[in-house]
This record gives structure tokens, sequence and C-alpha cells, in this order.
């Protein structure tokens, strides 16, 4: 079995995906537009190494926003920042990143796609759809990830 790695640059705002040591897959994200912590309700993107504790979203439609991790069958009218496509539910692997799961930081797909690559996230990792789909069927649930800045 290949062994993967997601390595997320806060300061590039650049995800590249390592499959066996060999980069496969890149693609711009955003990160927080606070910049990186720990604390709870900080809105900030930890940083560290983390875990994929699980993947939300297998199969939905593109541009399906998830409330709770659930699909929304009729979503009310808004365009903020909305959690669409897939979810990839990270869990933080360090001390100071321990409450990352609690935190509910992801790694998912937005509606805001033209504002990917700059830092204007609540604490997650914002992907285009395409590259979160993308993304999703390349990875297992265990998946090791580290995110610098």
């Amino acid at each position: 079995m290949a062994w993967h790695k997601i390595v997320i640059d806060t300061k590039t705002q650049l995800l590249k995906l390592f499959c066996d040591q060999r980069e496969v897959f890149s693609a711009p994200v955003s990160t927080s537009r606070t910049g990186i912590g720990f604390e709870p309700g900080s809105f900030k993107t930890p940083t560290g190494l983390f875990r994929i504790n699980e993947k939300i979203g297998q199969n939905a439609r593109t541009g399906t926003i998830f409330k709770g991790r659930v699909p929304v069958e009729d979503p009310p009218a808004f365009d903020g920042d909305l959690i669409t496509t897939r979810i990839l539910w990270l869990d933080g692997l360090e001390r100071e990143n321990a409450n990352t799961k609690e935190r509910h930081i992801y790694i998912h797909g937005t509606n805001q796609e033209s504002l990917v690559g700059q830092a204007v996230s609540h604490g997650c990792i914002r992907m285009r759809n395409d590259d979160i789909i993308r993304l999703f069927e390349m990875v297992p649930v265990d998946t090791w990830v580290e995110i610098i800045g």
C-alpha cells in the first residue's frame, strides 16, 4: 500500500499531496484570515501534524452544501462561507493541536472559489470543488497532514 502525506503551507496557500515521497498533486487553498493558532473560537488554522479522521461526502453532487457534516436538501439563501462537496475531517496528533477535531477543522470545498489562494477562511482549509473531489479520491482515512506556516 502506498504511503500518503498532505503538506499545506499557510504562507504560500498551497496544498501538496505526496505518495511514497513523490509529489502527485498540488492545488491552491485558503487558510484562516486571522492567521495560525489553536484556541477554540479563534477561527485560526492550526499547524503541526494531523491525520484525516473521517471522509464525508462520498458521491455527493459537486456544490452540495453540508451543515453539521450532513448534506442540506434545501439550503437557505446565503452567500457566506459554506462547506461544500467533500469534507476531510482533521484530528490533531500533537499536544498543541489535539483539539482540532473538536474545533471542526476540515479540508473542504467552498462556494467562494474565486477567493481560493488567499487567507480568508474561518480556520478550515478551503479548496475549489473539483480539487477537493480529486484529493478526496486520492487519500485514505488516516493519511497524515502537515500544516506549516
